[in-house]
């Protein structure tokens, strides 16, 4: 049993470092053993030969009604991490709880669940299955890869470093997010389907309450970085105790939902139309206020001189009848004629 413990770890030798003998000058080998040794060189074992002791998996899928952006974001979060796996779309007549179930039957212990509501709103859920705790978020600006179009690459499968603002250091909500981010953003270390390669970085920025998550790559000669994509907004909802329910550990007090605020850009516009209609009916009493009914044009007599005064005369005697004198009967042209 000794001997064959022995000859296994041998063969586990072997497998992790290689000898290759090099013939110098492409002619028969050489018998001499000194010329053996020098011509052999030993391989070393690949870095990515490591054991895989980190099992976390995440399922990312989400909910019927998506449109092509959400289903866009989700490939591409799957192209990003190798530690991923997807299923099919969860009906919305079911309830939160099944995702537990289906996570148990995948294997996986982390999920990425996008909930799409009027084919317009778009929330996702990151939770630990199937103890907790999860949160809910609503994803705003959305930018995929192929929109993007950016300069930065990076190698498919490869393990990213995670960024994370000051912030999230300061306040327990978000030291609790910054956990639940780490645990399924982050590669496991000598996963099957992953590149032993660091040539990317995942940053958490918060600014304006919400979470900025950006992709860059790494360039080796400055270090600098060159966004690579896709890129979304994370607006916190709800933390909770449980996985996708439970008791609420903490809610944003600043958190609008998208139907107020549609709400309340309609009764904007609703206001802004009053305000337009008021102003014409002002504009209109005024000028009929000022407008004043002239009967008698005062420039008219401007350009008329006044006339003699005469003396009234009063008949008091009728006047006499006129003369009217009958003129004689004039003969035809015919009778004239036949006179002459």
């Amino acid at each position: 049993m000794a001997a064959f413990k022995r000859k296994r770890g041998t063969l586990g030798a072997e497998k992790k470092a290689k000898k290759v003998k090099f013939v110098s000058g492409g002619g028969e080998e050489l018998n001499e053993v000194d010329e053996e040794i020098k011509n052999e060189v030993t391989i070393p074992a690949p870095v990515s030969m490591g054991k895989w002791t980190n099992k976390e998996r995440v399922l990312i899928f989400s909910s019927r009604g998506i449109n092509f952006r959400t289903r866009h974001l989700m490939q591409d979060l799957r192209t990003l991490m190798p530690h991923s796996k997807a299923d099919t779309k969860m009906d919305r007549k079911d309830k939160l709880f099944v995702v537990n179930e289906v996570c148990e039957i995948k294997n996986c212990n982390k999920c990425l669940f996008f909930e799409a509501k009027k084919k317009q709103d778009l929330y996702m859920w990151i939770s630990n299955t199937p103890h907790g705790p999860s949160a809910k978020f609503l994803v705003q600006n959305i930018h995929t890869l192929a929109e993007l179009k950016m300069t930065g690459n990076c190698l498919k499968g490869s393990r990213p470093l995670l960024s994370f603002d000051p912030k999230f250091d300061k306040e327990p909500h978000y030291a609790l997010l910054k956990e639940l981010f780490t645990q399924t953003f982050s590669t496991p270390r000598y996963h099957p389907k992953s590149q032993p390669f660091v040539d990317h970085i995942f940053t958490f920025t918060i600014a304006d309450n919400r979470i900025w998550f950006r992709n860059y790559q790494i360039i080796e000669e400055d270090a600098s970085l060159v966004e690579i994509g896709p890129r979304f907004v994370l607006n916190l909802i709800k933390i909770f105790q449980g996985s996708f329910g439970g008791p609420t550990l903490y809610e944003n007090p600043s958190f609008q939902s998208p139907n107020m605020h549609r709400r309340e850009i309609r009764l904007a516009a609703a206001a802004r139309v009053r305000e337009k209609q008021m102003v014409k009916e002002l504009q209109k009493i005024k000028r009929t206020e000022a407008k004043e009914e002239v009967d008698k044009d005062v420039t008219a007599d401007v350009f008329l001189t006044p006339a003699e005064e005469k003396p009234v005369h009063i008949e008091t005697e009728a006047p006499e009848p006129k003369v009217v004198k009958k003129n004689k009967h004039k003969a035809f042209k015919r009778q004239r004629m036949a006179r002459r």
